[in-house]
């Protein structure tokens, strides 16, 4: 039979490329690119967003005037063993959670176990900000726990011991609880995918559930671990609100630090390379940890994944190892600021609310629909030219979400500053005009840094639904008369329609909880809502803060519940 197919394969290709509509020339298209372009598109959309990493090293070995050395001698030291601290605890803390949590509601039953599926994904709607500010004023010493504390038992100040929440200790544990999820994410796909008959020949030689997990299925998923370590590590170095409330001194504090308080763009632009060059040498970490080891399922018959049923003490402790993330990451802070919000909230909420809401879903909804156009024109040129140069640009186009967005902004804003006194001084010369902040000062830097941030993300999603629609539907456009950008427009954008809205959907989510980007890089009397949060909680105005804080939340967690659908769905036969 395999004979007779590919002979059959063969005479329609023959007959297809003799028959008259091949022989006609294609249809001209608008969309239609030739092989020179469509490569010059790609690597001209990788270069775009590669600027900024470009211009921060080249900053790496210009003079500072002995600011370097004032930094290295006083704060530096600092920022390197906090940043240590924070990317070693968020590090352990996300992979024993989200690990464990991903195991327990794939291969167990327990009471709880449908909800936890998109339960443990909840904390993800959660800006790590946000949460700050919540358990800041649960937990701060004029508020409710405190409060009850002296009240109950008749203390007063001095009286008792209680952890003080705006310490690195309590930034590392609040990060943690908000950043678990996507290690949850991919390792619960990778359980999900496993193997049965792998599984099955462990409990053939008397595995249990424990050495199953840690002898089989962990070292199977350690890829997937690995990569969602990697994503939880990556947004802990590009967190700036938490710990800059918290008054915790990193890399990307001491970077907004020294551009705006100190006014040093060069000193600033080195801190940013060394924050640079800490992600590289994380990314690189990563890379070789996998070594040559590849993993691959010897079977193509998927069964329903055996299942372990808890009972007793072990169920209920499975169910309160998954609630208490969920109620710590989601529930008490929603609900803290949705008390807050009741209690007091914005005085500004109303018009001037709304425009802070406006310009927040305006950058958001750009930000989304561009990242998903070159996106999607950067994974079809990979598809038609596969080559070294088009591989190439695909992954410099896709390191941006690695880059912290302190590092993003000051790559950006150095070229642009630049840009904008060259025109002020052509304009000024040649007709007496000063334009202004023409570029530096505008929505379309914000924008630009999104790209840079968030490409990566939409990338990803795009480049594989693509890459699931098969090659003969490529071949039967072009036999009809339709060239590569028609086929495109025509065939594959309809095909892949739900992934085009799936990563336009998390892009958006992305920039509405961006926050370092957006504080360098906006333009003059153009607050968003995170912009707000920051600024009243930077106040402490916490029950003022609420309101735009609970706006962020509410928006990020319908993707967050669709997420978790298309991940149930992911293993061939499930429902």
């Amino acid at each position: 039979m395999p004979r007779i197919h590919t002979a059959s394969r063969r005479r329609w290709k023959e007959t297809s490329l003799t028959s008259p509509a091949s022989s006609r020339a294609p249809a001209p298209s608008r969309l239609s690119l030739p092989f020179n372009l469509w490569n010059a598109l790609t690597i001209g959309i990788a270069l775009s967003v590669a600027l900024p990493v470009i211009v921060v090293l080249a900053h790496l070995f210009m003079p500072t005037e002995g600011i370097w050395q004032h930094l290295a001698s006083t704060v530096l030291p600092r920022y390197l063993g906090n940043t240590l601290f924070l990317v070693v605890t968020v590090g352990l803390g996300t992979f024993v959670i989200g690990t464990g949590t991903a195991w327990l509601v794939v291969m167990c039953r327990f009471p709880g176990r449908r909800l936890f599926e998109w339960g443990l994904l909840l904390p993800l709607a959660v800006p790590t900000y946000v949460i700050a500010y919540a358990y800041t004023d649960f937990l701060q010493f004029a508020g409710p726990v405190q409060t009850w504390l002296r009240e109950t038992f008749g203390w007063s100040a001095g009286d008792y011991l209680f952890p003080d929440i705006r310490s690195l200790w309590g930034a590392a544990t609040l990060i943690t609880l908000v950043l678990y999820p996507y290690v949850y994410m991919l390792a619960r796909a990778a359980f999900l995918e496993q193997s049965v008959c792998v599984l099955d020949v462990g409990r053939t030689l008397g595995r249990g559930p424990w050495r199953l997990f840690t002898s089989v299925a962990l070292p199977l998923a350690r890829p997937a671990i690995v990569g969602g370590v990697s994503l939880a590590l990556m947004e802990t170095l590009n967190e700036f609100g938490a710990v800059q409330y918290f008054g915790v001194d990193t890399f990307t504090t001491g970077i907004y630090r020294t551009w705006f308080g100190m006014g040093e763009q060069v000193a600033a632009a080195q801190l940013a390379a060394c924050l640079l060059a800490f992600v590289i040498a994380l990314v690189l970490l990563e890379r070789a940890s996998r070594g040559k080891r590849r993993y691959f399922h010897t079977t193509g018959r998927y069964q329903h994944l055996p299942e372990f049923a808890l009972h007793g003490w072990r169920a209920w402790a499975a169910t309160l190892a998954c609630l208490a993330p969920v109620l710590l990451g989601f529930l008490i802070p929603s609900g803290l600021l949705g008390y807050l919000s009741v209690q007091g909230g914005d005085s500004l909420f109303g018009s001037a609310f709304l425009g802070f809401a406006g310009n927040s879903l305006l950058l958001a909804s750009l930000a989304a629909v561009v990242a998903v156009s070159l996106a999607l024109l950067l994974s079809y040129g990979a598809r038609l030219h596969p080559g070294k140069v088009t591989r190439v640009a695909t992954r410099v186009a896709a390191m941006g979400y690695a880059v912290p967005g302190s590092v993003v902004a000051v790559g950006i804003l150095i070229p642009f500053v630049w840009m904008d006194h060259q025109i002020n001084d052509f304009m000024k010369g040649q007709f007496g005009v000063v334009v202004g902040l023409l570029l530096s000062g505008s929505a379309f830097i914000l924008v630009y840094a999104y790209l840079v941030r968030f490409l990566a993300v939409s990338f990803n999603a795009i480049e594989a639904s693509l890459g699931k629609v098969t090659p003969s539907m490529d071949a039967a456009s072009r036999t009809l008369g339709q060239t590569a950008g028609g086929t495109l427009r025509k065939v594959h954008t309809p095909i892949m329609r739900g992934s085009l809205i799936a990563a336009g959907i998390l892009v958006f989510v992305d920039v509405m909880k961006e926050l370092p980007a957006t504080v360098i890089l906006r333009p003059f009397n153009f607050d968003t809502l995170a912009i707000r949060a920051h600024s009243l909680a930077a106040d402490e105005r916490l029950a003022e803060a609420s309101t735009s804080s609970l706006a962020i939340v509410a928006v990020g967690i319908l993707p967050v519940i669709l997420l978790s659908i298309a991940m149930r769905r992911s293993r061939p036969g499930s429902r």
